[in-house]
This record gives C-alpha cells, sequence and structure tokens, in this order.
C-alpha cells in the first residue's frame, strides 16, 4: 500500500531472482567531475540517475561544462543514462556563480576542492541537513594550500564562499605540502585528491589520524589513473600527485553497478532463501563494498562470484549467525548488516563505524532507534552498535509508527528487509531517489510477499469452518476477524465501555492482547470459549464493526497475522481492505434460509435454544445492516471469485477453495 508519506511492505515469504544494479553513485559523481576537468570528450555510460548525481549535472551545467544527454543506454536501458561531457581542461568557464547542491556529498565536497583552486568566485550552499555536515577538515587542508574559503554559516560547516587564491600562495612555486584529517570522512580526501592536478605543481597530502574507509580512496585513485594522472600512495599516510599531470578523456567511461546497493538485495537472498543474483558489479569491482559478501558468509550465507555478478542464498540451517565485525572496509554496505541482524541468532557487533555519524544523518542513532521499534535490543557507542534481535512470537506485534528514514536512502533500502519478520511501514519512501529511485519496485520484483487466502461473506455461511479447515490443510495460520471484533466486544463489555463509546474501543482495540493457539482463542492471557458464538456476541461485534475508528485501530492487528508459511482470514473485508493483495479471493455465501437452518444445527448441537424464524429474520437484519454500513460494507469485489454453497456441504466447499487455490501455481 502506498502514500504519499509512507509505503506500508507486506510480509516476505522468500527472495529469488536477478537484479540489474543501477550505477554506482560514488563512481558516477567521480566520473562526471572528471570527465569536466578533463581534456576532450568524455561519453559516460550506465551513469546512475539519482538526486546527487543531478545536483553534480546541475553544478557542471552552473560553472559552463557542456553537457549532451545521450538517453537510455540502448544496449542494456535499465542499467542508467548516458551523457558526453565536452571537459574544459580544469579552466571553468564561469568565474562566479552560486551552486545549490542539496543534500550530496559526493558533490560538495569534491566540487569545493575544485573550485577553490579553479580561480573564481562561487557560493556553495545545500539542504539544511549538509549545513550540519562537517567539512572544516577540507576547508584546512585547501587553506594551507593558499585557496581562500569563508564559512557563510556556522565554522566549521557550509554553505561556503570561495574567491581566487591570492599571492603568495604556495601553489605558486616549489612543492606544496598539506594535511587532512583521515577519520572523519573519506569524501575529504578524495576531493582534495582530485583538485590537486589543477595547481601543475607537485604535492604532497599528509593523512593526520586513521584513515577511514580506505575503499573509497581506492575508487578515487582508479578514477584518476582512468582519466591519466596517476597518485603515488605510501602507505595510507601520505599521497603524492606528481605536478605537470592533466586529465585526460578516456573517450568512454561506463559507471559500475552500486555495490552499496547490491546489499539490500544479496542479503535479501541470505535471509530469504535465494537465490538472489545481481549483476553489474563483482569479483574484480574497484568497490570496498563488494566485500559485504564476506560478511555475508561470515554469518552462513552461500555467496558466488563472477567478474560482473555476485549472488547469495541463505545458509544450508536456513538461519543466519550473528558476527562481530570491524566494518572500515564496507562503511555504507554496513548498515545492511545491522538489519540483517534481526535474523540472525546470537548477538552482531559492527565495529570501526564512527563515519555513520556524520552522514545523511547520525546513521548509529538512527539505526538504533528503527531497530528498537522492532523489538532489538540496541546498545550503541561512539563507533559501533550491538544488536540482539527479540524472539518472535505469533502473532509478531504491529509497528504501527513505521520506521522513519531521517532523510536517508540507506535508512529506507535498509528496513525493507525488516519486512522478512512481519509487515513494516517506511516513512518518506522517496528519500531513495537519492541514489536509487526504481528501489521499491525493484525490490518487489525478487521477493514474494506471505501468501494470503481471503475469504469474504455474510453472517453464517460457513467462511469460518471452510477457512479454518483450508488452513489446516495447506499448513498456513487461520486468522478469524469476526473473532477480533467478538473479542473486543467481550472485552469491552468485561471493563464496562459502552458498545458506542467509539474513541474509547479504539483505544481498547490497541491495547487488549489477542492471539490464536491452534484451535484455542486467547484474550488477555485467558482462553475464551463459546460465549463468543452467542448470538448477542455476534450482535455486539457487528455494532462495534460499524465504527470507524474502531476498524482503523484493528487493521494493524489483523495484518499482523500474516507469517509464514501463509495465512487464511475469513471476515467481511479481508480482500478489500485488510489484504487487498491475496493470492486468492472468495466471496463465500449462501442463501438467507441455509444460513439459518446451519446455524440452528450448530446451537442445537451445543444444547443451546434457538428458533429458526428468529434467526432467519436476524440474519436477514444483519445482511442489511452489513451491507449498508458507510465503513467497509459487505460487498464481492471485482477480483473476488463467487462460491454460492447452499447446495454443497462444508468437505465439498473446501476443496472448491483448495481446487481454485491450487490452480494458481
Amino acid at each position: 500500500m502506498t502514500h504519499a508519506d509512507f509505503l506500508d511492505l507486506s510480509p516476505l515469504a522468500s527472495a529469488h531472482g536477478t537484479v540489474r544494479l543501477p550505477g554506482s553513485k560514488s563512481i558516477s559523481n567521480r566520473v562526471l567531475l572528471l570527465a569536466a576537468l578533463a581534456e576532450g570528450v568524455t561519453d559516460v555510460r550506465d551513469l546512475l540517475k539519482s538526486d546527487d548525481t543531478d545536483r553534480m549535472l546541475e553544478g557542471l551545467a552552473t560553472l559552463g561544462v557542456q553537457i549532451e544527454s545521450l538517453g537510455d543506454n540502448a544496449l542494456r536501458p535499465s542499467s542508467g543514462q548516458a551523457y558526453r561531457v565536452h571537459g574544459c581542461g580544469g579552466n571553468f568557464p564561469v568565474k562566479e556563480a552560486k551552486l545549490f547542491l542539496g543534500n550530496a556529498g559526493t558533490a560538495f565536497r569534491p566540487l569545493t576542492a575544485a573550485l577553490a583552486l579553479a580561480g573564481g568566485n562561487y557560493e556553495l550552499s545545500g539542504v539544511p541537513r549538509m549545513h550540519e555536515r562537517p567539512i572544516g577538515d577540507l576547508v584546512d587542508a585547501l587553506r594551507q594550500l593558499g585557496a581562500d574559503i569563508e564559512y557563510q554559516g556556522n565554522e566549521g560547516f557550509p554553505p561556503l564562499r570561495i574567491k581566487p587564491p591570492s599571492p603568495p600562495s604556495p601553489l605558486l612555486g616549489g612543492k606544496g605540502r598539506g594535511q587532512v584529517r583521515g577519520d572523519v570522512s573519506s569524501q575529504f580526501l578524495t576531493g582534495l585528491l582530485m583538485a590537486l592536478p589543477l595547481t601543475g605543481r607537485t604535492v604532497t597530502v599528509e593523512v593526520v589520524g586513521d584513515l577511514i574507509s580506505k575503499p573509497y580512496i581506492e575508487i578515487t585513485l582508479a578514477m584518476m589513473a582512468r582519466f591519466g594522472v596517476r597518485v603515488e600512495r605510501q602507505d595510507w599516510q601520505r599521497f603524492v600527485v606528481s605536478g605537470g599531470q592533466h586529465y585526460q578523456s578516456p573517450g568512454t567511461i561506463f559507471v559500475e553497478g552500486d555495490a552499496s546497493s547490491a546489499s539490500y538485495f544479496l542479503a535479501a537472498g541470505a535471509i530469504g532463501g535465494g537465490p538472489v543474483r545481481v549483476e553489474g558489479v563483482g569479483c574484480d569491482s574497484v568497490q570496498g563494498d563488494v566485500r559485504f559478501v564476506e560478511a555475508l558468509a561470515l554469518m552462513g550465507a552461500r555467496i558466488e562470484m563472477g567478474p560482473n555478478w555476485m549472488a547469495a542464498r541463505a545458509p544450508e540451517s536456513g538461519k543466519l549467525t550473528a558476527i562481530d565485525l570491524d566494518c572500515n572496509h564496507i562503511p555504507d554496505a554496513a548498515m545492511t548488516l545491522a538489519v540483517a541482524a534481526l535474523f540472525a541468532d546470537g548477538t552482531t557487533t559492527l565495529r570501526n563505524i564512527a563515519s555513520w555519524r556524520v552522514k545523511e544523518t547520525d546513521r548509529i542513532a538512527a539505526m538504533a532507534t528503527e531497530l528498537r521499534k522492532l523489538g532489538a535490543t540496541v546498545e550503541e557507542g561512539a563507533d559501533y552498535i550491538r544488536i540482539t534481535p527479540s524472539a518472535i512470537s505469533y502473532p509478531p506485534q504491529a509497528t504501527s509508527s513505521g520506521i522513519d528514514t531521517y532523510d536517508d536512502h540507506r535508512m529506507a533500502m535498509c528496513f525493507s528487509l525488516a519486512a522478512f519478520g512481519g509487515a513494516v511501514r517506511i516513512n518518506e519512501p522517496k528519500c531513495v531517489a537519492k541514489t536509487f529511485p526504481e528501489y521499491f519496485e525493484t525490490f518487489s520484483q525478487v521477493t514474494k510477499p506471505i501468501e494470503v487466502i481471503s475469504i469474504d461473506g455474510p453472517s453464517a455461511s460457513g467462511k469460518g469452518t471452510v477457512a479454518q479447515r483450508v488452513a489446516l490443510a495447506l499448513g498456513f495460520h487461520y486468522l478469524d476477524s469476526g473473532a477480533l471484533y467478538r473479542l473486543l466486544a467481550l472485552a469491552a463489555m468485561r471493563r464496562g465501555i459502552a458498545l458506542d463509546a467509539e474513541a474509547c474501543l479504539a483505544e481498547l482495540a490497541g491495547q487488549v492482547d489477542i492471539r490464536f493457539v491452534g484451535a484455542g482463542i486467547w484474550l488477555d492471557g485467558a482462553q475464551v470459549g463459546d460465549e463468543l458464538r452467542t448470538e448477542e456476541s455476534g450482535a455486539a461485534a457487528s455494532k462495534i464493526a460499524a465504527l470507524p475508528a474502531v476498524r482503523a485501530a484493528l487493521l494493524d492487528k489483523q495484518r499482523a497475522f500474516r507469517c509464514a508459511p501463509g495465512l487464511v482470514s475469513d471476515g467481511r473485508d479481508m480482500g478489500s481492505v485488510v489484504f487487498p493483495d491475496s493470492v486468492l479471493k472468495v466471496f463465500l455465501t449462501a442463501s438467507a434460509e441455509a444460513r439459518a437452518e446451519r446455524r440452528y444445527k450448530q446451537l442445537i448441537e451445543k444444547g443451546m435454544g434457538a428458533n429458526i424464524a428468529a434467526l432467519l429474520q436476524d440474519i436477514r437484519a444483519r445482511d442489511e445492516r452489513d451491507s449498508q454500513r458507510s465503513v467497509a460494507p459487505l460487498q464481492q469485489t471485482t477480483d473476488a471469485s463467487l462460491l454460492d454453497t447452499t447446495a454443497l456441504n462444508i468437505e465439498q466447499a473446501v476443496e472448491e477453495v483448495l481446487a481454485r487455490y491450487r490452480a494458481l501455481k
């Protein structure tokens, strides 16, 4: 179910299939900037289409770089877009401009460095979160090399104003030397290295402290080499860019698939059975996040790899195992491990992830908050997170508030995996546009929801008995939605709450503990018997079921019964409202006379007094009331198949439903 502000994901049963990955964000924006700085024309293929790349393209166009869209890749339309970039040889045509770069760190940091050495007047700004992301270490390093940069807001943070370097400057003669911290963000060093060839001099950059996210620096060095500039790396502590080097177009360059995005699908294969295969990145990738598969393998997943593909499937045992891992080499993909930990035996600890604190949001704090919503026990530190999953009960408790995403694309994509444990709501899902606009559509193509068979129909039509026997035959769970309303009415009467007190009943619906265990029904820890099947109970249930607030309050509780291996539910709006994606919808009915006779026999068999004329009158009145109510009226939906059981016995009705289900296979 979709909404402008949230996306409801149905509980997932399995994952299987093949995904063609979008281009890497990290490589896409590096390649665009290098193509702009190079001499010659570069055709960039398989470029990621996302907010981050859009900001870089807009920024370069504002600076006067000529960029032509070549459309989608004709050979692989799903793999991205193609652009022709006319390089300016390091000399941007526009010398005075204002650039808005959103929340794109892969655009903001490198452009800051390049423009600081480009000899123009520029203002760089972004969204409020971008103005909270530190950039002081990069600015300090650039100032050491003679750059003139001013903060227009808080010291050490964007927005920035850049002016041409004023002589005398270390860049104007001799060897330059600068320092940059390596323990906050690798993007500082990346931006600096990519800009240094513009000086025309030999410059040495020393890294202060431990360098985090080394794989991203490897990407930077590899991309610079593709454009003809070599960097001498001295044990990750010193980088030397020799003078006299200039970026040269390689002609055509293809962007690898995004290894970070691969992690979600590979984890889905490891959790949901698999195999799930991702194409566009493999064992020969320049991206460090391909090592995510090593972490999955440590958790027990079965991994296969080739030069341009990877695949994952569940462990032989079917259950992942917790790990304790230093994640410095896979900082973005490590987020996926945090959610995968919900499906692992034991406590998972992810270490050396301090860079999470300065990303699109404080990812350690955000991850801890959202994992706790799903029942996990979470411990967070300055540079680590420790996750112990909760024991899964039936039905799982719904998380009606949803998973908050903090305008962070990776939070949204990571938590899609939580649907393997039950229904999950993703708030603000459109934030995935930053790197993978079609993520949820692609995710749905390789995942299979837990199947639901919905059997709706009027009172006393036999749908409850049929549904229960179908569930038993298939080994599925069973939800008697009518019993939910009866149980709520019973709980209300026990507490002295009037059956027309809508607000009080809705509040009670969110508090009451209702469980189905085998053939037994439990209310607030006590088993309930025949009192649920009395005419008084049915009438009370019908009355409160007409209250909109009550139905809304029970909606999440009903959906929580959707658990593996499947569910058979019966009621009056199971297929239309509660489970609209049911694999099979049956509208089961019978004549009012037949239903009255069946109810009469049931009551007599239980030793209860009954009058068939009164029962017939009550059934007709209830049909009228249920079909006329404003909320979820009783009606056959267009995609439900009719099953009239007037002339059928229970066994025949059950076999007919099973036959219709088997016909779908």
